[in-house]
């Protein structure tokens, strides 16, 4: 009887091991809400304005060919009361135009800063050292939301001299910390009705039922419903502190997204090829053999003899050799996890831009059961 309730308490205990790996592997897939999806309105808002770095060390704008410097100079010294004769030339080495991009995040109020990012848009050879002056940065509305000013930190360094140049890293882009002022708030929907909608970041039906599932679990029936397989609908407290409370245990909650669907990439500048896990594949064969075609020429010159009316001539003599390897029929057994596609790709021994083309011909036969995309 003993040894029975041993065998029990071991049997027990082996079940309980089981189920706690179990459920570790499955929360080790388990996502927080807020890392597949987002609040609707709360976003960022991108910024851009058009000014001038002046302090350069030489290395500005050569104004003979950037037209759009001079006329910005001017127009800057007439608003501070500078008079600058018609039919004046300005040779001006210090002063580069540039333009000035942020983002403004979500909830941003006036007299917080941002980094801004300073780019040249005319010839000039580096920002390094230079000061960017006062630059009102727009929305796609056309209104202000931020004024930007401040010292250029560029992150390289270059020198030339008697035509020999050295550069490391980029000198015609720099940062400015902090350099930009919020001037205006964008105004968010978020306060607005007893109802919120959460977007997931890629539309999948089966991921928006398993959030709306957990939602509902989490805070009770009715609370969340999906619109689509992007959008679901929270019903919301409609007090801020409250919605807020409310949104931070929402975002919280661990939801295990569904498998996404099969999908190649395929690169065909570089010729990388990514798959995702569920690539799966049918029996096939392939037969793949590489034709290269050379072509060499050998030049040499044709010297008449001594007292002859001859003239010395150029004779180009070219070679073509066409080499084409044997392309053995190679059976593919049906692959159902990514691992064993891999290795029955690796099989056929082709290099990735044959592999290209080799995937194009499977897709086409029904043997590769995923979506290619070509970048």
């Amino acid at each position: 009887m003993q040894l029975n309730i041993l065998r029990v308490g071991f049997l027990a205990k082996y079940i309980w091991l089981f189920v706690l790996s179990f459920s570790v592997l499955v929360s080790a897939h388990a996502e927080r809400i807020k890392d597949i999806a987002g609040v609707a309105g709360v976003r960022q808002n991108q910024l851009m304005g058009y000014g001038l770095v002046v302090g350069l060390d030489g290395s500005g704008d050569q104004t003979t060919q950037t037209p759009f410097t001079v006329q910005s100079i001017i127009s800057m010294m007439q608003q501070m009361g500078v008079s600058i004769p018609v039919g004046t030339s300005l040779q001006l080495k210090n002063v580069a135009a540039v333009m000035v991009t942020t983002s403004l995040p979500p909830f941003s109020q006036p007299g917080q800063t941002l980094d801004v990012t300073v780019s040249s848009m005319g010839n000039a050879k580096s920002l390094r050292g230079g000061t960017l002056l006062m630059t009102p940065l727009k929305g796609a509305d056309s209104q202000i939301y931020a004024m930007a000013q401040g010292n250029v930190l560029v992150g390289g360094v270059g020198a030339a001299a008697n035509g020999s140049k050295a550069q490391v890293n980029h000198m015609s882009v720099g940062k400015i910390s902090g350099g930009a002022t919020v001037e205006r708030a964008v105004p968010s929907p978020l306060g607005q009705g007893n109802m919120i909608q959460l977007e997931l970041n890629t539309s999948d039906f089966s991921t928006a039922s398993r959030v709306v599932e957990a939602i509902n679990q989490k805070f009770g029936a009715a609370t969340a419903a999906a619109v689509d397989g992007r959008v679901i609908q929270v019903r919301a407290p409609q007090v801020n502190d409250q919605r807020v409370s409310f949104l931070s245990a929402l975002e919280n909650i661990e939801v295990t997204p569904a498998n996404s669907a099969a999908k190649v990439i395929l690169n065909a500048r570089t010729g990388s090829i990514v798959m995702n896990q569920a690539v799966s594949l049918d029996t096939c064969a392939i037969a793949h053999g590489n034709l290269s075609v050379v072509i060499t020429t050998d030049n040499s010159v044709s010297q008449p003899n001594a007292l002859s009316d001859g003239s010395t001539a150029a004779n180009a003599n070219s070679q073509i050799s066409i080499t084409k390897e044997n392309g053995a029929l190679l059976m593919l057994k049906a692959s159902a996890s990514l691992a064993d596609v891999v290795k029955a790709l690796n099989s056929v021994g082709a290099t990735p831009q044959d592999l290209l083309a080799i995937l194009q011909a499977m897709k086409a036969s029904g043997a590769l059961h995923a979506d290619l995309e070509i970048i």
